[in-house]
């Protein structure tokens, strides 16, 4: 427990360097690709990815978070994990393939059949690859993680730009999504040299299990409930909607998601540490808490208050459709940075059940909203979508810090400060926008509104909300000495 805080600081900078590696990767291929392919071949692969994104919630059956959340966990526990994710995968895969003539039928399109049976392949490439990943998160090797992923990414953007140039088209696309998650499970490999042993029938893993099937189970339906408008406008809108509200919804959720799993990883597995410690957790938390908003909230303005200039530049003039849809997303980025976090603090406590209830909630009425929606197309959706995540908030933070020791007053106090800093900031930005933005072209004018937006966020953040105390507390958490620990038991 002594170094925690050392080795919890040095994990979450580097997972978020490597999460902004990642991030500036992921944006660079989808300018590359966006030139390179057409909304066409973005929504035949989207097509899929809708369905067999159902199947990739089952992919370790949650059984990583439940290795990570124990405080201790046995060589025979781990390597009988290890098969049932792997018995797992196989199953997912050749449940894949099954669904392969289904989902091209569904969409009356011939081209489905052969993608979907590829990207089954992806299935069993993940599941050996889930314990060992998890191994390294126990040990808090986040750095380790965070090369592994970086050059996963790396070689799948480099296949799929190579491809997309020489005229596969949307195989491209397919290429990067398999080859992934094969060079993600060879670096895991290879950096834990750990080797499975044999399953234990009697290994004491039921309770394992059952944490493991909770997640899994409020997984599927958060996703169900957060993909299924892709299957509506796929279905009743077509290729060329679903393509062009895709790279909307992809790119609006570059930054969430990078964010969430940079930060996540590291604030789970330390949580967790500390579940018996309520004082270290609260404190612990409401930091990290804050971290994530303030990163995230100057993202949200820029994407809403900048959305044709974000558009024109990073996916080109022939995606000008996807601006509205883009600029109705964005407040979800700001929802989920609120509520994402809350999840970790579930989580580590134990209240799976908890978190399964809220999404059975909120589930029905997001996709009632969508159906709402529907009729107005993308742009009827996005506006739906955004409206109702926007309305759960306060629900959310109030149920999932019930009974903890954080309280709604502690979320609300976090919240409020980088939103005021981003109130003004965005009100100056947009000021010299309409003063200067006339006068210059979308690149320099973007680089302006997001420079001027970022500096006065950062300078009433740093000097006026009295945030400044956190960020040097972080800083000197730096120079503390951090052991890296190899035992598999934490």
């Amino acid at each position: 427990m002594k170094d925690l805080k050392e080795k919890t600081i040095r994990g979450g900078l580097a997972r978020l360097g490597a999460q902004g590696a990642n991030f500036f990767l992921r944006l660079g291929s989808l300018m590359i690709l966006a030139r390179l392919l057409g909304p066409k071949d973005f929504g035949l692969v989207g097509m899929v990815t809708a369905f067999t994104g159902v199947l990739t919630l089952f992919r370790d059956f949650g059984l990583s978070s439940a290795a990570i959340q124990r405080a201790t966990v046995t060589e025979e526990q781990v390597s009988t994990l290890f098969w049932i994710n792997m018995l797992v995968g196989v199953l997912l895969a050749m449940l894949a393939v099954a669904l392969a003539p289904f989902i091209s039928a569904f969409y009356r399109e011939p081209r489905l059949l052969m993608v979907t049976i590829v990207l089954a392949a992806g299935f069993l490439f993940n599941a050996a690859g889930v314990q060992h990943g998890a191994l390294l998160q126990r040990q808090m090797r986040f750095t380790t993680l965070a090369v592994i992923n970086t050059i996963s990414l790396i070689v799948g953007t480099v296949i799929a730009i190579g491809g997309a140039k020489a005229g596969f088209g949307y195989w491209a696309l397919v290429a990067m999504t398999v080859v992934f998650p094969l060079i993600n499970t060879i670096g895991c490999w290879l950096t834990t040299a750990w080797i499975p042993g044999m399953p234990r029938r009697r290994a004491g893993i039921r309770s394992m299990m059952r944490f493991g099937g909770t997640i899994t189970l409020n997984g599927l339906v958060v996703y169900i409930a957060s993909n299924f408008e892709k299957v509506l406008l796929g279905r009743f809108w077509g290729v060329d909607a679903l393509g062009i509200y895709g790279r909307a919804y992809q790119l609006i959720n570059i930054p969430s998601e990078n964010l969430n799993s940079a930060a996540g990883e590291v604030a789970f597995s330390a949580l967790s540490r500390l579940q018996d410690d309520p004082i270290r957790l609260k404190s612990y938390f409401l930091k990290g808490y804050s971290l994530v908003l303030a990163m995230t909230l100057p993202v949200t303005i820029a994407c809403a208050f900048f959305a044709d200039d974000i558009i024109l530049v990073i996916l080109g003039p022939q995606w000008v459709a996807a601006a509205p849809i883009f600029r109705f997303l964005a407040p979800t980025i700001l929802v989920f940075a609120i509520a994402n976090p809350l999840a970790w603090l579930v989580s580590s406590l134990g209240l799976v059940e908890r978190g399964l209830k809220m999404g059975l909630v909120i589930a029905p009425v997001m996709i009632a909203s969508y159906v709402v929606g529907l009729p107005y197309g993308p742009r009827g959706v996005a506006l739906a979508y955004s409206a109702v995540m926007l309305l759960w908030v306060m629900p959310v933070i109030a149920w999932s810090v019930h009974g903890t020791v954080v309280s709604v007053r502690d979320v609300l106090l976090a919240v409020s400060r980088p939103l005021a800093s981003g109130i003004v900031a965005v009100g100056l930005a947009f000021g010299v926008r309409l003063a200067y933005g006339q006068f210059l072209s979308p690149l320099p004018r973007l680089i302006l509104e997001i420079t001027v937006l970022l500096v006065t966020f950062l300078a009433q953040l740093f000097f006026i909300t009295g945030q400044r105390s956190l960020y040097m507390d972080v800083l000197r958490g730096l120079k503390g000495p951090a052991p890296v620990s190899s035992e598999t038991a934490g």
